[in-house]
């Protein structure tokens, strides 16, 4: 690292900063809303069409998660980092299935959140109620990794002092970054991280564009590379009495490497953000386009991981592995480039944590607020709680970040994708059947979410006694396994035995206000439908 503040670097990040502020801010005027409702605020007016949707869509999902943790992983344990590059492949035929039949039913009933759509398919406000708390459960430490990116990056520049300063002057540059994120997420809603990530999107492609070309040139070779990798990763990490990683995942690694590939695939689009950026969306047909191009993003991801190789062959040696890649691109680049490089991290953290904090604000404000505080409020008083919450819910995730060890961050967001996992079968399992009965995907999911939390209580590292990971031996198999997909399994496990037996014993099914042409409309059909009276509801589907 090198002494002092690089102001070069700096002065790049700071300007491309104050750009995309002030395009956060005049958002708010990009397809002005013709009313104060959280069809607009929340979701951009349900307006975007293909290209918009899909850097929607990409700064939503590849974030600074991406850019920082995935890399830091390979970093840190080899080649098992590189589980993100095939969920994120397997994710889209999956999608291609049941994201344009959420969108239509969603447009016809004006469904704002996943939790609208159980609440409406099962008739259970408690089913609805434990899926929103749990997207909201599940966003809050993806948030706070959001922001331990733009600090990494910002320790990096040397910016906020040492150690040894005090902690509000260390920690100024974030709360700065923090408070102009909340601003315009506030103004502007969907439209500013919808507007910011054209932005954000380009200058990610570019730098990685330049590092996988650039810098195996200035380290002779992707063979001296996967070679001095290769070295590093035999030499045994005094922490554990074990190698420190694999360039090739070994064999009793593979199924810890695919249940979390496929697990992590099947959460992915469980995430409210992700359905948040969906619904946005103009029409089914923009979000079968889009997951058609949207795998262009896992071409990026895979060159993307390279670099925790590259970080390695250049001698990089950091403590925290989330610092690996910020302080390999200031280490190679000239600093006016790695200026660039941190501005398009940095911004890679503030569209993401916009689109989070609004989605969980969504959660909120529909099922939470309405459904059992005030059921007579207004659109234009969902909209200001909702503005209220995202708020919050950045200030819950800067808590985070401020006051733990940001070593852990990953692992508390791992958790996060155990817990959202438990909502599949409510939500896709939804969409194509009727057959589930509500009480059996409740319990279904109150025993998958103790489940997984328990399992992941009981995993422990180097640096934590609990929560250390996501993987842990898979019951009645013996192997090593994502704890996830082992809950997801008990999940729908549970639910389907209990479902015979609730069906079995007559016991009350709740009213489906959905049709089955509901689930192929498109925005040319008939608007917004009204509740169905119980005599004329879709009961099957």
């Amino acid at each position: 690292m090198k002494d002092g503040v690089n102001g070069v670097a700096l002065a790049v990040f700071i300007f491309f900063f104050l750009a995309v502020t002030v395009m956060g801010f005049l958002a708010a005027r990009w397809r002005k809303a013709e009313n104060d409702s959280l069809d607009e605020w929340g979701l951009g007016g349900r307006s975007f069409g293909t290209w918009v949707t899909w850097f929607l869509l990409g700064g939503d999902l590849y974030t600074a998660y991406t850019f920082v943790a995935v890399p830091a992983a390979i970093y840190a344990a080899g080649a098992a980092g590189f589980f993100a590059v095939p969920y994120t492949i397997l994710i889209y035929p999956l999608i291609f299935t049941f994201l344009p039949r959420l969108w239509s039913v969603s447009h016809k009933h004006g469904y704002v959140t996943t939790s609208d759509f159980v609440r409406g398919r099962f008739g259970s406000k408690g089913l609805s109620l434990a899926v929103a708390l749990t997207g909201i459960l599940a966003t809050m430490p993806y948030i706070a990794l959001q922001l331990v990116g733009i600090q990494a990056v910002l320790d990096v520049m040397g910016v906020g002092g040492g150690e040894d300063t005090n902690w509000f002057i260390k920690d100024l540059p974030l709360l700065i970054a923090f408070g102009v994120l909340a601003a315009y997420t506030y103004s502007s809603g969907l439209r500013a991280p919808a507007l910011i990530a054209f932005v954000k999107d380009t200058l990610i492609y570019i730098v990685i564009a330049v590092a996988i070309i650039y810098i195996p040139i200035k380290l002779g070779g992707f063979d001296e590379i996967f070679a001095k990798a290769s070295e590093a990763y035999g030499q045994t990490n005094p922490a554990t009495g074990a190698p420190r990683g694999a360039l090739v995942p070994g064999e009793a690694n593979q199924w810890t490497y695919a249940t979390l590939a496929l697990g992590s695939a099947l959460a992915l689009f469980m995430y409210p953000h992700s359905i948040t950026a969906t619904l946005s969306s103009k029409s089914r047909e923009v979000i079968r386009r889009n997951t058609t191009i949207l795998p262009l993003y896992s071409l990026m991801l895979g060159l993307l991981a390279l670099l925790g190789f590259m970080a390695i062959a250049a001698g990089i040696k950091v403590q925290n592995g989330q610092l690996a890649i910020p302080q390999l691109f200031e280490t190679m680049f000239p600093d006016w480039f790695a200026g660039v490089a941190f501005a398009a991290i940095g911004i890679g953290a503030l569209v993401p944590a916009a689109i989070m904090s609004i989605a969980a604000a969504n959660l909120f404000t529909r099922n939470i607020y309405k459904d059992f505080i005030r059921p007579d409020a207004t659109p234009a008083q969902e909209t200001k709680v909702s503005k209220l919450v995202s708020l919050l819910v950045k200030v819950g995730a800067l808590v985070f970040v401020l006051t733990m060890d940001k070593t852990v961050a990953i692992n508390f967001q791992l958790l996060g994708g155990i817990w959202i996992l438990q909502t599949f079968p409510a939500l896709v399992g939804g969409l194509f059947t009727r057959w589930f009965h509500r009480w059996a995907l409740l319990a279904g999911w109150a025993v998958g979410m103790l489940y997984g939390t328990m399992a992941a209580y009981g995993v422990a590292s180097p640096t934590q006694k609990h929560f250390g990971g996501s993987s842990a031996e898979i019951p009645g198999i013996g192997e090593i396994g994502y704890i996830g997909l082992t809950a997801f399994v008990l999940n729908v496990v549970i639910t389907v035995v209990l479902t015979f037996v609730l069906r079995a014993a007559k016991a009350p099914d709740g009213i489906d206000e959905t049709r089955p042409e509901d689930y192929t409309a498109d925005a040319g059909d008939a608007g917004v439908q009204v509740e169905l009276p119980p005599a004329t509801a879709g009961t099957s589907h």
